[in-house]
Formats: structure tokens, C-alpha cells, sequence
């Protein structure tokens, strides 16, 4: 059974939510503020964190980076309808997905479904027991090294910096197709992730954010480029 954390101030829709994911085989953990859901993630940590922005005290936006620097876990933040700002720095901060108030129950289940599949993709396709002798797959990105079979992003130094399942899969379909323009449709296509929006700018965000950990400069990055008016290119190092 997954569990999937709701934090929300609002009774109703804890209550709502427990009733309707609980009836689709989910166990569901509650909180009305950071506090609780502090309380909550050191006793048992869940596979999904369902997390509303305009909480009282202590917003979801700083509760996702405290989530997103502790935990591997998909994130869905739940905002108004007109806070665009809030669904781009959400996404900024680390969060996998979004949904808008109000929903529909049957929509957040099938974006719960959605994000807890791409984590899953991730976690199969490690071989944390691997034999030494096999050879993983690398590609050196900027500064940093993508181990494909591994799903790790290494530094100069070897150490992992930590990346979503969204990330990997960004810099996946970059690894194999180098010195191509990729339009922001083909990375749609290629990721399969068409639930992502691209309209609200969600692939350049998470772009930016990526330029942030593998470019020595990301205000003027070489590893992954903009073409204007067509989309974004990967170079790899020079030999």
C-alpha cells in the first residue's frame, strides 16, 4: 500500500482526500501545518507529499525545500488558480508536479499515479548491487558526470548531487540525442511526460535548474544551450 502524505489546513479536504484515495488503496497521512508534517516524516516517511502553498504560518514552498533537501521523494503542490508565481518557484524549489484548487479527486489520483511511476522507473533501474566489474554507463556533463544505469549525478570530486526523477530523465534524453535542437514538444515526446506543461515555462525551470548544478557558469552556459526560437541543445565535452 502507498502512503501519501496530505498537508493542508483545510479539514474538508483532509478529510476528502483520506476518504478517496483511502477507497483506491492508499494509505493516507495527514497534517494541518509544518509542524505536523515535521512530526509525521520523522516517524514514517511516505512515497507521496501532497502539499498546499498557502498554508498559514509556514507556507508549502518552504516546506517543499525542507522536503526536496531531506527526502527522495515526488512532491505535487497544490495552489490557487490565478498564483502563477507560486507553481513557477514550486517548480523552481524542486517540486515534481502542480495542481490548481479546485480539482478533481480523479485528476490528483492520476498525477499521483503519474509521479510515483517515473520514481518507481528510477528506483528499478538502479544496480545498487551490481558487479564492480560492470561498466556503467557515463556522459560527462559541464562539470559533472551522468551515471545512466546508476541514475546519479556525480561531481568533480565524485560526490552525487542529489536530482528528481524529472531532472534525470531531462538530462536522459540530452545524453542521447548530443549536438541535436530538441524543441520543447520533442522533450515532451521523448520524456513521455506529456502531463507536464509546457505553456507555463515547466521544462525551462527545471532547465535553469540543472544549468545551476552542472555549468560553471550558468548565466552563460555551454553544456546546455539555448537555441533561440527552437528549443535547447546539449554539447558535450570536448575530448
Amino acid at each position: 500500500m502507498q502512503r501519501v502524505l496530505v498537508v493542508d489546513d483545510e479539514a474538508e479536504i483532509r478529510d476528502m482526500l483520506t476518504e478517496y484515495l483511502g477507497s483506491h488503496g492508499y494509505e493516507v497521512m495527514r497534517a494541518d501545518s509544518g509542524k505536523a508534517m515535521r512530526e509525521l516524516l520523522a516517524k514514517q516517511v511516505p512515497d507521496v507529499v501532497l502539499l498546499d502553498v498557502n498554508l498559514p504560518g509556514e507556507d508549502g514552498l518552504t516546506l517543499a525545500r525542507y522536503v526536496r533537501e531531506r527526502f527522495d521523494l515526488p512532491i505535487i503542490m497544490v495552489t490557487a488558480s490565478d498564483e502563477v508565481v507560486d507553481r513557477v518557484v514550486g517548480l523552481e524549489i524542486g517540486a515534481d508536479d502542480y495542481l490548481t484548487k479546485p480539482f478533481d479527486p480523479r485528476e490528483l489520483r492520476a498525477r499521483i499515479k503519474s509521479v510515483l511511476r517515473r520514481y518507481q522507473r528510477g528506483e528499478s533501474g538502479q544496480e545498487p548491487h551490481a558487479d564492480k566489474e560492470t561498466e556503467s554507463r557515463r556522459v560527462a556533463f559541464g562539470r559533472c558526470t551522468l551515471d545512466l544505469d546508476r541514475r546519479q549525478l556525480l561531481d568533480a570530486d565524485h560526490r552525487e548531487i542529489p536530482l528528481t526523477s524529472m531532472e534525470f530523465d531531462l538530462l536522459k534524453i540530452f545524453a542521447e540525442h548530443p549536438n541535436r535542437v530538441l524543441s520543447r514538444d520533442q522533450i515532451l515526446n521523448l520524456t513521455r511526460n506529456r502531463d507536464w506543461d509546457p505553456f507555463d515555462r515547466s521544462i525551462d525551470i527545471r532547465i535553469a535548474r540543472l544549468r545551476k548544478k552542472i555549468e560553471p557558469d550558468p548565466d552563460k552556459p555551454q553544456t546546455i544551450k539555448t537555441i533561440r526560437g527552437a528549443g535547447y541543445m546539449f554539447v558535450p565535452n570536448p575530448d
